[in-house]
């Protein structure tokens, strides 16, 4: 049977190449409940029309509240901005003018090739900075222009970095292979941001995405008033700070040269325009209280006395609303923070203005972005070619059945200067060994980018250096972006010496929506299961099979979960795990969206090295100061260990084992998620952890 989806828009966001709109209809009614970070959407959010979820920033400051009890209040916030407000309409100069705002957009996608969803092009990012100029600015001649007596040029403008936190060039476009399909908004918070964010007091981090659930399109992080006006001194997560979106919602087609992945009527980049209101201390207009009461300070709705009372959010375009008849003046369906469509938008209002100014001036990090100058061109050259290794996703994920003993290490090849770029020579080493050329030939224009692939061949996680050597022939011209260093991983997965295993299957209550399937190298399934029975209000009991496996042949676990949340939450956490007779872990997981798959050989290498793996563990997870790896009495020490991030990148690396080794210092990790990848001969085991 087919599953109801609820579909979701944040701040002027639609689903693009999943749903078409005849569809919405249908699509409304759904088993669960819609929600935004682990808790119900608040009721105003979801448009009862098409069941789209608007806007999820006040969702996600309940969550950053939640998860900070010391972040400040909403109350405290405005208390300490009123006076500065009223500061700001009396007196505009104290800010300069005209305020310009780096921009860094942090496109993320899964290796797909430009152009392809979710790896928007170019074109289709610098659309949408010529949105957001034409709204905050109110420019004359575009659709971010009013004639409304009460519209205002906010004199806040964005221009894409040109300088990257290293003060190498780049056009303020940073993509980034995260190995991952889609992203829950956990998985946001924890590895993505953290792992991506450039410094926020020096960019305004925008990141374009394929969110998990379809009810969520973005969601931005208010700003926090810490350290001013005696109130606790937290700013909220630097680590986190930004703006994020669909990538569908990214841009507008106002300015489509063809490339663009959009769908109306969200297709005007008004989701941005929204958010980064949220990101400028700009409430909805009806305040999030469904309450016509106005006072002095309009304290019930939006702290903006020109914005008129309204009860709650409109949707698409109800020209004439007036939901608050006892206040003067009809809904200002028109204005960027309410819920209305993209083509529907076109104003600020000067008391919202005042909110920004007094944000800008005041507020921690956006302040400093007054001034920052990563927005300022630095000397070009002609001959100036950029290396950096693309994410290693074999290390990240695992590696899969089938895909040979040989590697091929991507490596993101770009041109940073004016002229055409059309050869690199680049030097590569692997583990430490000598140097070996590798000659690229091409045609990239300025900022343009290849994916180079390099093929190695390994039997463990190691080093792996790469560099520029020589561009269009001669010399590189810049020496400070030819250099990257990270780690490359065997394409053959975990190898394990039994034949028997044990799966074991914890469903969470809503056990209808996944199914599951074990097959072989050759694809044939010899182990599935679904169509389990939905369990409330109780946990279903625990699901446990003896499987028996052909030696010498790669298998994959995959499980589905047809409503794109795993075994998650408030619907009870579940798992799956997969272990030897003897209780070692070969694959295990729960926590993730649509689907997830595992990969491990049975008997491949024929070595008792992965009776020590299979047998070790770490502890504790979360880690805080250190994590401990335990070898059981009787086995030997591993030979070597690496710990590396997310993206791939080694951060703690150990090459000769001794017994005070197995106590890794993780105290200077940032918090997020990391693997440790232990080896003992040709044999390796890679335990995920966290670290908080």
């Amino acid at each position: 049977m087919k599953k109801t989806t609820w579909l979701g828009v944040l701040g002027c966001c639609v689903i693009t190449g999943m749903f078409s709109v005849p569809t919405f209809a249908q699509e409304i009614q759904r088993k669960k409940e819609p929600k935004l970070f682990g808790k119900p959407a608040h009721s105003s959010a979801v448009n009862p029309k098409n069941g789209f979820v608007r806007c999820a920033t006040d969702e996600y400051e309940d969550y950053l509240k939640a998860n900070n009890p010391k972040r400040s209040t909403t109350a405290a916030f405005e208390a300490w901005l009123a006076p500065l407000v009223e500061q700001a309409k009396s007196n505009r100069s104290e800010v300069g003018g005209v305020i310009t705002i780096p921009v860094v957009i942090h496109v993320i996608h899964s290796g797909q090739q430009l152009g392809v969803a979710p790896n928007i092009t170019d074109a289709q990012v610098m659309s949408q900075i010529t949105v957001l100029n034409n709204d905050y600015r109110r420019l004359a001649g575009t659709p971010g222009f009013n004639t409304n007596p009460d519209g205002a040029d906010t004199m806040i403008q964005f221009a894409l970095a040109k300088q990257d936190p290293n003060g190498n060039p780049t056009n303020g476009i940073h993509r980034v292979n995260m190995c991952q399909e889609s992203w829950s908004e956990d998985d946001i918070e924890m590895i993505l941001k953290p792992g991506t964010i450039w410094n926020p007091s020096q960019y305004l981090n925008m990141w374009s995405v394929n969110f998990t659930d379809a009810t969520l399109l973005g969601y931005a992080q208010f700003p926090s008033n810490s350290g001013l006006g005696g109130l606790d001194p937290d700013e909220g997560p630097a680590n986190t700070d930004g703006v994020v979106s669909n990538y569908s919602t990214f841009g507008s087609s106002d300015y489509n040269d063809g490339t663009f992945i959009l769908e109306a009527p969200y297709d005007k980049g008004r989701t941005m325009t929204h958010e980064v209101g949220h990101w400028l201390g700009l409430r909805h207009i009806w305040g999030d209280t469904s309450s016509c009461v106005v006072n002095a300070t309009d304290s019930f709705n939006d702290y903006c006395l020109d914005t008129p009372a309204a009860s709650d959010a409109n949707f698409e375009c109800p020209v004439g609303t007036d939901s608050c008849p006892s206040s003067p003046g009809l809904d200002m369906i028109q204005n960027y923070m309410d819920y209305t469509d993209d083509s529907c938008m076109n104003i600020f209002t000067n008391n919202q203005k005042a909110r920004i100014t007094a944000v800008m001036t005041n507020a921690l990090r956006r302040a400093d972005l007054r001034t920052s100058t990563k927005d300022q061109p630095i000397p070009l050259f002609a001959n100036d070619a950029e290396v950096t290794l693309d994410t290693d996703c074999t290390a990240v994920l695992g590696a899969q059945c089938g895909t040979g003993t040989q590697t091929i290490r991507k490596v993101v090849l770009y041109n940073r200067g004016t002229s055409t770029l059309t050869s690199v020579g680049l030097n590569y080493t692997v583990n430490g060994g000598a140097s070996t050329v590798y000659n690229w030939t091409g045609s990239l224009v300025p900022n343009a980018y290849a994916i180079v692939g390099i093929p190695v061949t390994v039997t463990a996680t190691v080093p792996f250096t790469v560099s520029v050597a020589t561009a269009n022939g001669g010399a590189d011209q810049r020496a400070s972006n030819n250099n990257a260093t990270g780690t490359v991983a065997p394409s053959t997965p975990n190898n394990y010496e039994t034949n028997q295993v044990v799966f074991k299957l914890q469903l969470d209550r809503w056990g209808s929506e996944t199914s599951w399937t074990l097959k072989n190298s050759a694809g044939t399934t010899l182990y599935q299961g679904g169509g389990y029975p939905d369990a409330s209000p109780n946990m279903p009991a625990l699901i446990t099979q003896n499987w028996t496996l052909a030696s010498n042949d790669c298998y994959t676990f995959t499980v589905l979960d047809e409503y794109e949340d795993g075994f998650c939450c408030d619907y009870g956490n579940g798992y799956y795990r997969i272990e030897t007779p003897a209780g070692a872990v070969i694959a295990t997981g729960g926590q993730f969206g649509a689907s997830e798959s595992k990969a491990f050989r049975i008997n491949a290498l024929g070595t008792n090295d992965f009776t020590l793996l299979n047998a070790l563990s770490v502890y504790p997870n979360p880690a805080k100061e250190v994590l401990n790896i335990v070898v059981p009495e009787g086995f030997e020490l591993p030979d070597s260990y690496m710990v590396y991030n997310n993206l791939g990148q080694t951060v703690l690396q150990k090459n000769k084992v001794t017994a005070n080794d197995l106590t890794v210092n993780t105290a200077g990790l940032s918090n997020g998620v990391y693997f440790i990848k232990i080896n003992k001969a040709d044999s390796v085991k890679t335990i995920k952890f966290i670290k908080n």
